[in-house]
Order: C-alpha cells, then sequence, then structure tokens
C-alpha cells in the first residue's frame, strides 16, 4: 500500500490519460457507463482524488498504465509490474485476488 502510493505521488506530475474529459460520478467500468470518454478523470485532477479516477480499468487515472503507458516505466522501476498480465503488481488482481482498489471518498468542499 505504501508503495502504490510512493508510486503515485511520484507520478502525480505526470497525469496524462487518454481522451479525458470532465469527471464522471459513476463507479463501474466502461461497460456500465457506455465506454465513452467519460470513464476518465479530467486534466486537472488532483492525484489521488475522488476525481483522479479511471472508470474503465477501476483505478486512480494518474496511475493507469493501460491509458498511459508512458508510466509503465516507472512501475518497473520500483519493482511493481506483473510481466505476465501487463500491468502493475499493485493493480493485478489476477495475481492478487485479495487486492482492493477503493476510490478515494469525494470530498465535501466549501
Amino acid at each position: 500500500m505504501i508503495r502504490c502510493l510512493a508510486v503515485l505521488l511520484a507520478l502525480g506530475t505526470f497525469t496524462v490519460g487518454c481522451n479525458r474529459t470532465e469527471p464522471s460520478n459513476e463507479v463501474g467500468s466502461a461497460a456500465t457507463n457506455g465506454g465513452d470518454s467519460s470513464a476518465h478523470a479530467a486534466a486537472n485532477a488532483v492525484p489521488g482524488s475522488y476525481e483522479d479516477w479511471c472508470l474503465e480499468h477501476a483505478v486512480a487515472e494518474s496511475v493507469c498504465t493501460r491509458c498511459n503507458p508512458s508510466l509503465i516505466a516507472a512501475f518497473k522501476a520500483t519493482h511493481d509490474w506483473c510481466a505476465e498480465h501487463g500491468l502493475p503488481e499493485s493493480q493485478c488482481l489476477q495475481c492478487n485476488p485479495d487486492l482492493v482498489i477503493v476510490r478515494p471518498a469525494k470530498s465535501e468542499g466549501p
């Protein structure tokens, strides 16, 4: 968990994803929202926030290697990579079936 948070913070400045639009308030997968671009976080989403979420892959957008392959090298450098499944070990549900990736709570704001 600490390793995942460290990677999230280290990659915070590299929050570039595919086809980003305004964040969606829905939680689910692309199958439940039609697979449209609203499944991705807005470009200005704060890493680690509720808005920083890739609905398509159910992980933080800022660490979604499937949407942003340029992040792969950083995960490999921290030895957080599942070569068999092609994603970070900290996100690999096939290797870690008990792994629970939870979207952060929505902030209450002012």
